[in-house]
């Protein structure tokens, strides 16, 4: 899967979670999940499991803390698809 498919796939599954003050559009890669995006600690889980899910792999506790930003979690899937 290339890069820029992963990055698709992530903005996609990020999206959804976003809190209702803050806009799709300020989704980026070099966004903090939890500080720029508001996103909270509840579901940055659900989001591991979709991106699980969306990409067959299983990412275990050092990916989970390893995934801050967006730019983390592409890094991450890809290594672990490749």
């Amino acid at each position: 899967m290339q890069e820029n498919e992963i990055q698709q796939e992530l903005f996609k599954i990020v999206k959804v979670y976003l809190p209702q003050d803050v806009k799709e559009d300020a989704v980026k890669l070099d966004s903090h999940l939890m500080q720029d995006l508001g996103i909270n600690s509840a579901h940055l889980v659900d989001i591991a499991l979709d991106v699980e899910d969306a990409f067959d792999i299983t990412l275990n506790e050092k990916d989970m803390e390893e995934m801050q930003t967006v730019s983390d979690a592409i890094k991450i899937v890809s290594l672990k698809t490749s």
